[in-house]
């Protein structure tokens, strides 16, 4: 049985902590972004890690299933929590992420859409300014502005 399910059997829409991963994704000074399909705002792809699955497993597994991408030789990016990290969905449903974010400009596969994206492409800097970037995503998408421009992040 899925995790997530089972503890809301337990704990209905009380907020849970889960642990995020993802991928930047970055291809000529350019990062993948994914619109996605619930709420129409963007951000990388990634998702939440299984029980027993390592994290940068689960972020190249996210990238995959979301994009048709298969991410290599990620490196670690940044680790992300506080308070821009607790969601509450339309349906109520309340999460605290802990968000692992990794980082490459290697891959392999073609772009495909999925049934959780509307739309996927590759942004420069300067056009991020025009894109409504889902809240708990701002912190690492404005990082990886200032790490192509060479400004030290931490």
């Amino acid at each position: 049985m899925n995790y997530i399910k089972n503890m809301r059997q337990h704990v209905g829409h009380d907020c849970l902590i889960v642990i995020g991963a993802g991928v930047i994704v970055e291809q000529d000074e350019k990062i993948l972004l994914e619109q996605r399909a619930d709420n129409g705002l963007w951000g990388i792809p990634g998702g939440l890690i299984e029980i027993g699955e390592k994290v940068k497993d689960a972020a190249i597994r996210e990238v995959t299933e979301e994009t048709g991408l298969i991410p290599k030789d990620v490196d670690l990016f940044g680790i992300y929590s506080g308070e821009d990290y607790i969601v509450t969905y339309p349906n109520g449903v309340e999460v605290y992420s802990v968000t692992i974010v990794f980082y490459t400009k290697h891959f392999d596969g073609e772009l495909t859409i999925s049934k959780e994206s509307k739309k996927l492409r590759f942004v420069s800097r300067e056009e991020i300014i025009n894109i409504e970037i889902n809240p708990p995503h701002k912190a690492f998408v404005f990082d990886w502005t200032n790490f192509i421009e060479g400004i030290k992040i931490y």
